[in-house]
C-alpha cells in the first residue's frame, strides 16, 4: 500500500465525495481506488492473474491439438460469419 497526501480542486473533491455516497465507501482513500478501479483500464492495462494465463494456455493447447496449423479459407469465413 502506498500513502500519499494529496492537494485536491474544488471540483476533484466534490467528484470524490460523489463517487464516495454512490458506493457506500468510507473515505476518500478508497474513492480514489474505486475511480481507478471504474476508469483505470483506459490508461493501463490490468495484469493477468496465474489462473487466467494457465486457463488461456489451456484452451490454446486444446485449439492446437484438435485444427493444428490449418487456415480457414475466404469462404469458410464467409459462411461463419454468414456472408455466403
Amino acid at each position: 500500500m502506498v500513502f500519499a497526501q494529496l492537494d485536491l480542486d474544488d471540483y476533484t473533491n466534490r467528484v470524490l465525495n460523489v463517487i464516495k455516497a454512490k458506493f457506500g465507501l468510507k473515505d476518500k482513500s478508497e474513492a480514489i481506488n474505486k475511480f481507478a478501479e471504474l476508469y483505470g483500464d483506459e490508461m493501463v492495462e490490468k495484469e493477468a492473474n496465474d489462473q487466467y494465463v494457465k486457463k488461456a494456455l489451456e484452451i490454446s493447447e486444446r485449439h492446437l491439438k484438435k485444427y493444428g496449423n490449418r487456415k480457414m479459407g475466404m469462404k469458410e469465413l464467409d459462411a461463419l460469419c454468414g456472408m455466403d
